[in-house]
């Protein structure tokens, strides 16, 4: 039978080169100063979902939350070979926790109709909490099965996988609906196809579109109007328009969205400063380099 399956993906900074200004005085990641990436272990659960959806039949949806701009990820979600996309903005919904994060998902899912399958990253580089996942599917009333590295099978309404415990592996089965948290461990994420990568540089979600037509200054506020009508009708009809979803659209309580809906506080952030204790110059020649690697395994650096 095919499967819906569903997976959850977060546009996070990317940490590989954090500066003074990746963090805000109230203790929150100013994520403009960072460059936007894709959640490394979201990556993994696309692809075993790709995988589960070319081994079984169904369909992969990816939903993520944020602003307009992390449309980007679902363009690279939809030329790896996803089936459809789902962009979650609204105003209402920055700056939430992992509370109001999953329930916000959650709606969503709902919305959608409900999913035999839902795969998260294990976590995100930006939070490392590893909350979204559990949380997600107590909203969602549904099992779960965490760590996981392998699905082994998938059928007859359960699936059967092998997932990460502390000093090894265990195998465990669960009935569908199901959600599984995926590790880095799990595959090797499969790169964007060609011909995907051609076709879907073009999609865009409506914000997207608002915000290009925001910035002419030659188009009357009417005008503006109709023409984004055009445009996004033009890139439904080529299957190019990203859906996009806002708190009315799911039926959300905004009570219990974002930060209204976040009862997680930073309380008080401190700076770490690694101070150098002391230096020592090293010749640039052979025996430079010898004393080097004598006072290295000296100190049991090496060897």
């Amino acid at each position: 039978m095919p499967y819906n399956i569903f997976v959850c993906a977060k546009q996070v900074p990317d940490t590989a080169d954090i500066t003074g200004e990746a963090m805000k005085a109230d203790g929150t990641i100013n994520r403009a100063a960072l460059p936007a990436i894709f959640n490394p272990d979201d990556h993994n659960a696309l692809e075993l979902g790709l995988s589960l959806r070319d081994r079984y039949g169904g369909e992969v949806t990816v939903i993520t939350m944020g602003p307009p701009r992390a449309a980007d990820i679902l363009r690279d979600s939809l030329q790896r070979g996803a089936d459809g996309v789902v962009l979650l903005t609204d105003r209402g919904f920055a700056v939430a926790d992992t509370l109001a994060t999953s329930y916000t998902l959650a709606k969503a899912i709902e919305r959608a109709g409900g999913a035999d399958v839902v795969l998260c990253g294990r976590q995100a580089i930006d939070g490392d909490t590893a909350q979204i996942g559990p949380q997600l599917a107590g909203r969602l009333g549904i099992g779960q099965i965490t760590y996981v590295t392998e699905v082994l099978s998938l059928g007859n309404g359960r699936v059967q996988a092998r997932r990460l415990i502390q000093g090894g592996v265990e195998t465990v089965e669960a009935c569908l609906p199901v959600l599984m948290t995926v590790t880095s461990e799990a595959n090797e994420p499969r790169p964007p196809r060609a011909k995907l990568l051609m076709k879907y540089k073009k999609a865009k979600a409506p914000s997207e579109l608002a915000r290009e037509l925001a910035t002419r200054k030659d188009l009357p506020a009417e005008d503006a109007e109709r023409k984004l009508n055009d445009m996004q009708r033009q890139l439904a009809q080529a299957g190019l328009l990203i859906a996009e979803w806002d708190g009315a659209s799911i039926g959300a309580d905004m009570e219990r969205c974002g930060y209204v809906g976040s009862p997680t506080r930073v309380m008080k952030v401190e700076s770490a400063l690694l101070k150098q204790a002391n230096q020592k110059s090293v010749a640039p020649s052979d025996e430079g380099l010898q004393q080097l690697v004598h006072e290295l395994t000296k100190d049991h650096i090496l060897g």
